[in-house]
């Protein structure tokens, strides 16, 4: 009997030891796993730390180039007044800083995809504001609009490699996308404060002082480029060529499509609803440069919301619904007398505003091969193709009136919302960092990690 037991101890005995072992391992396991998951959360936690600041500098040298996106249609007005030009010599400006930027975007866009180019922002920002500045300086109208056309071409070289560096720094984060976008409609919501009180003192003979926000835009673009070049601040990058997908034009062209409705109305609108206000509601000209803040400061407001609304559902559908509100707020913009019709502005800019970054995003997405090419479009042409409509609706403005001029932008929303009705949401691409190639340390001024 005591033999038996000593055997059964000799059979259990083993048993007992595996599953000492097995615990053994299991705890050794989860100690591994638990260190791991520690090191992953300090490291996203120090990504974060690392590309803040520069993601922040990128934001307000982004609004210090946008300011002049919005000061050519907030001068419109003062043009009128002061050189009395007809709706459609002054809707002709902004085809000027419009037309050459719609055509050479995408260019810098796809120049972008090849060959990074980080000495372009500060380069560009400089030429954008300059422009402007040279805009009210003499009465010739040629030289006006050549100024103004090397403007658009500064801000349209800006726009595609300033995505792809604020991309590098946001390490491919939508919302951290989203604030940048958040700075550009800063800078247009300010251009009609910072015209007004440049022309107010010293007529459009002060323009020059407009250069300030170009100088003040330089000096962030180099900085946050400094700062990506700083060891540790930006050790990898993004490349659209190695995110996971496929690239999917018919979807992105479709976006693109209601990326132009949207540009034809926002700038038909921004071009005019300063004249268009003052006539409705009887006011002066404080009347119209307050319309036209409230229809830039939605910018700041849609592009917050349209990231939140988006973290709850899917930015097709925001994208859509943002849409289908433009058409009703646009028409209250136009048939709407009286000071109620500053309600429907700030409806229409929340229209308008919340699918700025989404339109941003969601091109990247849908060509994850080519994000300067889908930067250029999504960021640079909602502004810039629109004002080659506004000469059209000045010319009809003039032949009839400022209020029928305007009201085929209402359907032009409806147009973009049945574009955009058989989207899908894209595939996400592969979020994790690859290490960049030579060429793409350059673009940010990384160096190479030293080896371990």
């Amino acid at each position: 009997m005591a033999g038996n037991r000593y055997k059964l101890a000799l059979y259990r005995k083993p048993d007992s030891g595996q599953r000492r072992d097995d615990r053994q391992v299991s705890r050794d396991k989860t100690s591994k796993s638990k260190s791991k998951s520690d090191s992953n959360s300090n490291r996203d936690s120090n990504v974060d730390k690392a590309g803040n600041r520069p993601l922040t500098l990128m934001a307000f040298g982004h609004a210090c180039v946008d300011v002049y996106q919005g000061t050519v249609a907030a001068l419109v007005p003062f043009f009128v007044a002061e050189r009395a030009y007809s709706y459609a010599a002054a809707s002709g400006i902004v085809l000027a800083a419009s037309l050459l930027s719609s055509v050479v975007q995408p260019l810098f866009g796809a120049l972008t995809d090849k060959w990074a180019m980080p000495w372009l922002l500060p380069v560009s920002t400089l030429v954008g504001g300059a422009g402007v500045a040279f805009s009210g300086v003499g009465d010739s109208y040629a030289l006006t609009l050549a100024v103004v056309a090397v403007s658009g071409i500064g801000v349209a070289a800006y726009h595609p490699e300033a995505a792809r560096v604020a991309r590098v720094a946001s390490r491919g984060s939508h919302t951290a996308m989203g604030w940048f976008s958040l700075g550009g409609n800063i800078g247009f919501a300010t251009a009609p404060l910072l015209v007004a009180a440049v022309v107010a003192t010293g007529g459009l003979g002060a323009s020059p002082l407009l250069v300030v926000p170009a100088l003040a835009g330089a000096v962030l673009c180099a900085a946050a480029l400094r700062t990506l070049r700083a060891p540790g601040a930006a050790p990898t990058a993004m490349r659209g060529g190695d995110a996971v997908g496929h690239d999917d034009w018919p979807s992105f062209l479709r976006l693109s499509g209601a990326v132009v409705c949207r540009s034809i109305v926002f700038v038909g609108l921004s071009a005019f609803i300063a004249l268009y206000v003052r006539e409705r509601v009887h006011g002066g000209e404080f009347a119209g440069t307050a319309a036209l803040f409230v229809l830039y400061l939605g910018g700041a407001v849609g592009t917050v919301a349209g990231g939140r609304l988006a973290a709850r559902h899917s930015r097709v559908t925001v994208v859509r619904w943002s849409y289908a509100l433009s058409v009703l707020a646009v028409a209250g913009v136009v048939l709407v007398p009286g000071p109620l019709l500053y309600l429907f502005v700030a409806l229409t800019s929340a229209g308008l505003y919340v699918p700025f970054s989404l339109h941003i995003t969601l091109g990247q997405d849908y060509l994850p091969g080519r994000v300067g090419t889908a930067s250029g479009v999504t960021l640079g042409l909602t502004v810039s193709v629109g004002g080659i409509a506004s000469p059209l609706i000045g010319a009809l403005a003039d032949a009839t009136s400022l209020q029928l001029a305007l009201a085929p932008l209402i359907a032009l929303p409806a147009v973009g919302w049945l574009l955009l009705r058989p989207l899908r949401e894209p595939a996400m691409p592969d979020a994790t960092p690859v290490p960049p190639p030579a060429r793409n340390q350059a673009a940010v001024g990384a160096a190479p990690e030293p080896p371990c």
